[in-house]
């Protein structure tokens, strides 16, 4: 294996061979030792592998993190991390030990030097933000939105989105075992915080399934439930079971796919023995009605994919899942490079059994433009990590268009770079579209997407301030697009109470 660090060798000629742009090494996975945080020094293997412990000791607050870093962080951090709770944030403070013991893992014990490297952790930038790392000229985009997907609109009942022809999307649980920063649920998912009054799902859970079990019985297009919210980690097992067999009654469908990003935040969880018997139970059922049951989870980079990670997604396919598959978010200052991006993969498709699937571009939430990566950026991205991996386990980087729903990051139909401005086009109707047949938009409509505004040329840079200085009166359409609140939470259709 040629070293990375030379940029060529001699070959037999005499000559030199220049490297591949980027260099495979095979690298074992490594949980880190999370004895080396003052906290935790006491801390056995026994506890964190279990998985009430790990629940039990989740940061909340910085009072939390304190009292596991001692004095490794600095009271400057607290301050960032204090005025980034109370100006910025989207989402509540909650990391399960096993995120944050993927961060500054070689890290000096010395309060300066590991600081730094915490502030530099792509972990940490997106499951504990601060205050520096919001944009300040632009931390949201004007055309950002709480419910940026739309997805309450494409409700038929609560929870339950039908967005595509064939696949609905069914909110279990409006909560997470760990919340990230970046959430594309920020509207409803979580406790609320000082910048946003979270939207709440009305019906007892029973009855929400059971308005979606009905609806799926009198939909029989339906063939695909992706069964989300939130985490399906913080679903009663017992619960979550009976609704995945009844689900599993229902003849048109033969596609299910569970969402859950604790197989990476806390993998503990799907290694309890009650839910791995559980899910050998669904997945018995599911193989002989000959569906496809799989579970999806959420890395966004290659230091949060540990042995026990691995361990986990074995375990799942060991009790009969067809897979177990990584959609990430493609996020600046954390996997935005070919050499981020394959690494992640490397590690997740040969050491961890997950098959990399997705990397969507960071949604236009309030507060995230510096995550979000322009799509001509993205572009570049999806080409550069072609060839490296195999076919199946190269990701597509997609861009989830408000009322449109997923896209190839090359399949925008046109492309104002000056301004942004990316256009796309799809071939099918939302439901709530056909219903309301008589105002339904065509198929060849162009759907608006946008650039982050500090990745434009200066000229779209001004043209976006001057929009911005104008209100709403200054909007004359989707290329002239004004600013729009932020803060407004979603609305339930009537239709789907």
């Amino acid at each position: 294996m040629d070293s990375p660090d030379r940029p060529d060798r001699p070959d037999r000629a005499g000559g030199t061979r220049p490297r591949q742009p980027y260099q495979y090494v095979r690298s074992a996975l490594a949980e880190p030792d999370w004895r080396r945080l003052p906290g935790w020094r006491d801390v056995t293997e026994a506890q964190w592998r279990d998985a009430q412990w790990q629940r039990a000791h989740c940061v909340r607050n910085a009072r939390q993190l304190r009292a596991v870093a001692g004095d490794l962080l600095t009271d400057a951090f607290y301050r960032q991390l204090a005025a980034d709770q109370a100006e910025f944030a989207t989402m509540p403070m909650l990391l399960p030990p096993q995120m944050l013991n993927t961060m500054a893992v070689h890290a000096p014990a010395r309060p300066r030097a590991f600081t730094e490297a915490f502030l530099a952790d792509p972990v940490r930038r997106y499951m504990l933000p601060v205050h520096a790392d919001r944009h300040p000229r632009w931390p949201s985009h004007p055309k950002a939105e709480r419910d940026s997907l739309h997805e309450a609109g494409m409700w038929v009942v609560e929870g339950l989105t039908h967005r595509y022809p064939t696949k609905v999307l069914a909110e279990l649980a409006a909560t997470c075992p760990q919340y990230c920063g970046h959430c594309t649920r920020m509207d409803l998912v979580g406790t609320s915080t000082p910048q946003v009054t979270k939207a709440r799902l009305v019906l007892r859970p029973a009855h929400r399934q059971e308005q979606m079990l009905d609806y799926l019985k009198r939909t029989p297009a339906v063939r695909d439930v992706v069964l989300s919210g939130g985490d399906l980690a913080n679903v009663p097992w017992p619960q979550l079971e009976a609704f995945l067999q009844q689900l599993l009654e229902l003849e048109s469908v033969r596609d299910i796919r569970l969402a859950s990003k604790a197989v990476v935040g806390l993998p503990q969880h799907w290694l309890q023995p009650h839910v791995l018997d559980g899910v050998h139970r669904v997945a018995a059922v599911a193989a002989r009605r000959a569906v496809n049951l799989a579970v999806h989870t959420h890395a966004n980079h290659v230091r949060s994919v540990t042995p026990l990670v691995a361990e986990a997604a074995r375990a799942l396919l060991d009790a009969g899942v067809r897979d177990v598959r990584n959609q990430g978010v493609l996020m600046r200052g954390v996997n935005a490079t070919p050499e981020d991006l394959l690494d992640l993969c490397f590690a997740l498709q040969g050491e961890a059994n997950i098959l990399p699937y997705y990397f969507y571009l960071c949604d236009m939430i309030p507060n995230a433009e510096h995550w979000r990566t322009s799509v001509h950026e993205a572009q570049r991205l999806q080409e550069a990590i072609m060839g490296y991996l195999p076919g199946y386990a190269t990701p597509r980087l997609v861009c989830d268009v408000p009322d449109l729903g997923k896209r190839w990051v090359h399949q925008a139909v046109g492309y104002d770079r000056e301004r942004g401005i990316s256009y796309w086009t799809k071939n099918y109707r939302t439901e709530p579209e056909i219903r309301a047949a008589a105002g339904a938009a065509p198929l060849d409509r162009r759907h608006p997407y946008y650039d982050p505004v500090d990745t434009l040329p200066e000229a779209g840079r001004r043209w976006w301030a001057e929009q911005a200085a104008a209100g709403p009166a200054g909007s004359t359409g989707p290329t002239d697009p004004a600013p729009q609140p932020t803060t407004t939470p979603r609305t339930v259709p009537e239709g789907a109470r």
